[in-house]
């Protein structure tokens, strides 16, 4: 069973913390947003292995988009 990671509000992709292929545990981050001067890190919810990474450094993510799956 797949966990996926949506974006909870719109943001920068400022920086990918995580790989395809780490193995992760809840709660570790993955990928770092910016909104409005602010740091906003988006964690693993579950353990497992990161099995894709959706976004890139510089994108930007609309609310309810894919950040990540974990596996």
């Amino acid at each position: 069973m797949s966990e996926e990671i949506h974006a909870e509000m719109v943001a920068n992709v400022w920086k990918v913390v995580a790989n395809e292929g780490d193995t992760v545990a809840e709660g570790d981050t993955l990928v770092i947003l910016e909104s409005m001067k602010m740091e906003i890190p988006v964690v693993a919810e579950a353990d497992g292995t990161l099995t894709r990474v959706a976004v890139h450094e510089g994108d930007v993510v609309q609310e309810g988009d894919l950040i990540a799956v974990i596996a």
